[in-house]
């Protein structure tokens, strides 16, 4: 068994930032965006950072439960959502800015619904 109390910290972690991610998004309306003014390079990298956060927390909570929470929940590309943080971390030069605006714009809001799911379900 792992510690359940641990696993809801690290998931209300990710929750807010999750929702910092959308906040800082709410004023991008295209990709573009984030590669045609200074504001929208801020917003990329502020954003990314949240981003390898999350990847970051999702790999903890794995290890933390040895790999068996997150298959609980297979409406997220667990996988994907890991890795956008070695991508991002590791090859942040050659980030693709559209491929940053679709998981904000499409992905974000499930990922957060389903993190508050896990949330509620282990209290």
């Amino acid at each position: 068994m792992y510690d359940k109390e641990l696993v809801v910290e690290i998931l209300s972690q990710i929750s807010n930032a999750v929702s910092v991610a959308l906040k800082r998004f709410e004023v991008v309306n295209d990709a573009s965006y984030f590669t045609d003014t200074p504001e929208g390079m801020e917003k990329l990298d502020s954003i990314c950072m949240v981003l390898i956060a999350i990847g970051e927390s999702l790999k903890n909570i794995d290890k933390i439960t040895n790999k068996k929470l997150l298959l609980k929940y297979p409406q997220i590309d667990w996988k994907a959502a890991k890795g956008m943080r070695d991508i991002i971390s590791h090859h942040y030069f050659d980030i693709d800015a559209a491929e940053i605006y679709f998981v904000c714009d499409t992905k974000l809001e499930e990922l957060q619904k389903v993190i508050n799911q896990m949330i509620n379900e282990l209290q």
